[in-house]
């Protein structure tokens, strides 16, 4: 019997709240799901995937992703950042725009979006700037970006505050039109000048200019009020404080269109890590103390915090491999966001693998406006699957990683859950827990 290189027959994985079955993907799309699927009229010839006792997610859907291209190839590329996003669950992910020359024009993210097509791991959306070359005084070109064939719906000068109140208002304003949103990095510039890491007892002993949890929480403030006098939508990263998922939640109950999400850094790790002095765990925001871990958890369990983003942030490891006060700020997290949620929040209880898929895949696709993501394992829907072995444990190695990066924070932890395979709209990225092949349709 021939294979049909376009159809696939996954056996005895357990999609979301249901009894293990079989699933038929042919053409990019489920056509069967159950009993159906072996005797399909489409499943003759199929390739087939044994699944048995694997969970079945949608595609993970990153909202917060630096890919560096154009500009910091030394970092990471479109195609190694993919690479990494697909070994780690991921069919869609949002590229940052803090590039070289920065997402400001129509004509940039068109070439990040372009360089996704080729790349062909996974869906690759720009995220626009806010204002031109981040400098937070002139807007960007929003409208174009949004006209353009990358048809941009987040913007964001991720990496620096949009600090001018009259500027947020014009940029929450002027997305309104196309139902846009603005993604804030929460960081007021004045008062963090200098800033090493959390300002708290830690900073005090070991002598490092301190971060202070207001610096972020008064800008989320100032910006949740905004939001709700223009009525726009606003998007809050990287939130990293327990005074913060307060405001967020004042906001949401006044009806305010906000939506946060929350790294797996910052649902893991605390400001103690910092007593080593290794510069693998500064990062932008900081990290926080342990009740702001547990307020962060708490915040995902019960909705005020809607979803995860990785904020993978490679560098150069001469960026990392040097004294604490010169170190670049960042870590990556593609290819770990997986098992960190899985040992923070399902493991703990909190969450259930329902809740996962909300916070990973629809979540994050609703609030990027990503039609063809985050959708339910329903027979006539896109097949972006994602199956996990929860059973399985893994122990982080950053040089066996497809990133250019090597800053993990995570190296030598041993973890649980281990992505096996992948399907990109029906084409299997990732096989056996490994890098397949590329979904080509090129740049158009």
């Amino acid at each position: 019997m021939s294979t049909n290189t376009n159809t696939y027959l996954v056996r005895g994985a357990k999609p979301l709240g249901a009894e293990a079955t079989d699933l038929l993907i042919n053409d990019g799309l489920i056509v069967a799901l159950g009993a159906d699927a072996a005797t399909h009229p489409a499943a003759a010839g199929a390739t087939v995937i044994e699944a048995a006792g694997q969970i079945a997610l949608p595609g993970m859907v990153d909202l917060h992703t630096h890919l560096r291209e154009p500009g910091r190839e030394d970092a990471e590329t479109v195609e190694t950042g993919t690479r990494a996003a697909a070994l780690g669950g991921f069919t869609a992910v949002h590229a940052m725009a803090n590039s070289n020359p920065v997402a400001d024009t129509a004509g940039v993210v068109e070439q990040v979006w372009s360089l996704g097509r080729r790349s062909g791991w996974v869906d690759v959306r720009p995220v626009g700037a806010v204002t031109v070359g981040l400098k937070g005084s002139q807007m960007s070109e929003i409208g174009a970006m949004a006209d353009s064939r990358a048809a941009v719906r987040v913007f964001s000068d991720d990496g620096i505050c949009v600090f001018d109140p009259l500027v947020m208002r014009r940029a929450l304003e002027y997305v309104k039109a196309f139902d846009g949103v603005i993604a804030q990095h929460a960081q007021e510039p004045r008062l963090t000048e200098g800033a090493q890491m959390n300002e708290g007892e830690v900073s005090a002993v070991l002598g490092l200019a301190g971060w202070p949890a207001v610096a972020e929480e008064s800008i989320i403030a100032r910006d949740v009020l905004l939001a709700e006098h223009v009525g726009s939508r606003l998007h809050i990263c990287h939130v990293s404080t327990a005074g913060s998922v307060e405001i967020i939640r004042w906001a949401k109950s006044r009806g305010v269109q906000v939506t946060a999400e929350v790294t797996p850094h910052h649902l893991l790790l605390t400001d103690e890590m910092v007593k080593s002095y290794d510069p693998v765990f500064k990062v932008n925001p900081p990290l926080r103390r342990e009740a702001d871990v547990m307020a962060l958890r708490a915040a995902l369990a019960d909705g005020t915090i809607d979803i995860i983003g990785t904020d993978h942030a490679p560098h150069p490891s001469e960026a990392k491999e040097c004294e604490w006060a010169a170190a670049a700020m960042g870590m990556t997290g593609l290819e770990t966001a997986l098992s960190v949620v899985q040992h923070t929040m399902i493991e703990t209880g909190m969450i259930s693998w329902a809740d996962f898929a909300r916070i990973t895949s629809s979540a994050p696709a609703e609030i990027g406006r990503v039609s063809d993501q985050g959708r339910a394992l329903e027979v006539g829907e896109p097949a972006n699957i994602t199956l996990v072995d929860a059973a399985a444990r893994w122990v982080v190695d950053p040089y066996a990683m497809a990133t250019k990066g090597r800053n993990s924070p995570f190296k030598g932890l041993e973890l649980p859950g281990k992505v096996t395979t992948v399907f990109f709209h029906g084409h299997p990225t990732v096989l056996d827990g490994a890098l397949a092949t590329p979904r080509l349709v090129g740049a158009e």
